[in-house]
């Protein structure tokens, strides 16, 4: 940046002002002016009580006029660096590109998974009755048919007493019936004793009181089954993970004893690993394919387990598929509700274009690759596929192996733009 310097002369009480404008570069040079002049002034006070011929004006002409020559040779000089420098920074450096190649991309999906319990209910009453023992507590291991809880309603003996008794009283009406149909039926073997419609009579009469029988019969079975709901037992093996009551607490199918389970029962030893995996990444998944996964209890401890359920559809919501898998879990080292980091190998199934991630240019105008074709940037545009370090998987028209394409996009470099210097 040029800046302006006043240069003052003092020669025998005369003032000469000149004003010179120059670079920083000048700077230097100024200064070993103005030293020489200074200099030179010296020289000229001690010879001038000696020397008288020679004017003022004369010594200070000399004087400029070297300073003048002096300045505009340092002027070249600095002119000359100042070409020198702006042509090394207007020199462009080459842009760097490489040569598109197709390759296998093999990439690990890390997806957050869900263990259950391979079987839970919820064990509620069956019918409206007290709680009389309770034979199992949280964390009881129980097996299957083991009696967890008995309850009590006394109201169900009374009907169950009621229901045999009518049970007993039609089964002698039945019989009474049954022997009087077959004496008729004896009877009437002898011709002209027994009308046939009596006969008829005594049989209609016989088969109705049978009927009557077996309804009561199943009345009192229905009772019984009732009574036999008080005794709650496990489905099937397995962990009581929650109780809900006490001893002496009402319970029922309805009201407010059906506000909670009376148990929450597991099994724990074999439990299910879910996982909603993304559109994009449901073919490389089949039956009998092994993941691994971790927990944040053992992050050390690396677990392994085999695709066993694929839902085979999407969910509507989220586009992915639901798959489960098996872990057998008999250390109980794993626990229902936890959180798992699961692990999936995605191995390439064909080769496809891999390019860097910073040949890829994301923008509003949309996402492409830059090509390098005769001199002359070109926009393709592509669709990303999967990731792995520092690649990407590309998909597009109007690519071929070994096209050149620019290392590092931007969209500074425009469609059909000129490239003049490319460098593999």
């Amino acid at each position: 940046m040029s800046q302006t310097f006043i240069l003052l002369l003092s020669f025998s009480g005369e003032l000469v002002l000149l004003f010179f404008s120059f670079s920083e570069r000048r700077k230097q040079s100024l200064l070993y002016i103005l030293y020489a002049t200074q200099l030179f002034s010296k020289k000229f006070n001690i010879y001038r009580n000696s020397i008288k011929v020679v004017s003022n004006q004369f010594i200070i002409i000399v004087v400029v006029s070297f300073s003048l020559i002096a300045i505009m040779q340092s002027c070249r000089s600095s002119d000359a660096d100042d070409l020198k420098e702006k042509d090394a920074i207007t020199e462009v450096p080459p842009t760097p590109v490489f040569l598109l190649q197709k390759g296998k991309l093999s990439t690990t999906l890390t997806l957050p998974g869900e263990l259950t319990a391979f079987q839970q209910v919820d064990v509620y009453a069956k019918v409206s009755s007290f709680v009389k023992k309770l034979y199992a507590d949280v964390g009881s291991e129980v097996t299957e048919g083991q009696l967890i809880a008995v309850m009590e309603a006394p109201e169900i003996n009374s009907q169950l007493e009621a229901a045999q008794s009518r049970v007993e009283s039609l089964e002698a009406t039945y019989i009474a019936s049954k022997a009087n149909y077959d004496r008729l039926v004896e009877t009437s073997k002898t011709p002209g004793t027994i009308s046939p419609n009596d006969l008829d009579i005594a049989l209609a009469k016989q088969k109705s009181d049978y009927a009557e029988l077996q309804s009561a019969k199943s009345s009192y079975k229905e009772i019984n089954d009732t009574k036999n709901y008080l005794e709650i037992r496990a489905p099937f093996t397995g962990v009581i993970s929650a109780r809900n009551v006490s001893e002496g607490a009402y319970v029922g199918p309805a009201g407010k004893g059906s506000d909670l389970p009376m148990f929450v029962l597991q099994e724990q030893k074999h439990l299910r690993l879910i996982v909603d995996v993304p559109e994009a990444y449901t073919s490389f998944l089949n039956d009998n394919s092994t993941i691994s996964f971790t927990v944040r209890s053992l992050p050390n401890q690396i677990f392994k387990a085999t695709i066993t359920r694929l839902a085979g559809a999407l969910d509507i919501h989220l586009r992915s598929e639901h798959i489960e898998m098996d872990v057998m879990n008999n250390d109980k080292k794993l626990l229902p509700g936890m959180v798992a980091e699961i692990s999936i190998s995605l191995p390439a199934q064909d080769s496809t274009f891999i390019v860097p991630k910073t040949a890829i240019v994301n923008s509003t105008e949309g996402t492409f690759v830059i090509k390098a074709n005769n001199g002359k940037a070109q926009w393709v545009s592509i669709t990303k596929g999967r990731e792995a370090n520092d690649n990407d998987e590309i998909f597009g028209n109007g690519l071929s192996v070994n096209d050149t394409l620019i290392k590092t996009g931007s969209e500074e470099i425009r469609d059909s733009s000129s490239i003049n210097k490319i460098k593999l």
